[in-house]
């Protein structure tokens, strides 16, 4: 199903990605990731293209602004908000993890940071996102992964 069969009526609709890679010690580290645009650090995701799913566009934004060829995961959490100009926006994440890329600075993503969870709490500026890095701090407690319920 496209983006715009199921959209509920949402104006803008995007997608994104719970990056979750290793560290040597087998931790988990998170990408956040900034825009200079907006000055702020997030989760990478993006408005999706015409005909583009929720999935699609999740793979191809990530890619965009980490670098990161990623393969989709388990649906997480949505976040539903207005944006900065007043519309309603609808935002469908999937956790994924990295196969192949490297980040390479633009103007639409100027750093990227590989944070353990903790950290990346405290970096990142918006409650949806911090939220879902809760999520999954709380299912690696629980020998489980993160689920998609909110």
């Amino acid at each position: 199903m496209d983006a715009a069969s199921d959209a509920g009526g949402a104006q803008v609709l995007a997608a994104g990605g719970l990056v979750v890679d290793e560290d040597e010690a087998g931790s988990p580290l998170v990408a956040v990731v900034h825009r200079p645009r907006y000055d702020d650090w997030s989760l990478p995701k993006g408005k999706l293209h015409d005909g583009e799913t929720f999935e699609e566009g999740a793979v191809r934004e990530v890619e965009e602004e980490t670098g990161f060829r990623c393969e989709p995961g388990e649906e997480l959490r949505p976040a539903s908000y207005l944006d900065r100009r007043g519309r309603e926006k609808l935002v469908r994440y999937f956790r994924m993890r990295p196969a192949s890329g490297a980040f390479v600075p633009g103007d639409e993503v100027d750093e990227l940071r590989w944070l353990e969870p903790a950290e990346a709490m405290r970096v990142l500026d918006y409650d949806h996102d911090r939220g879902l890095v809760r999520d999954l701090v709380q299912a690696s407690k629980e020998g489980s992964e993160p689920g998609g319920s909110p």
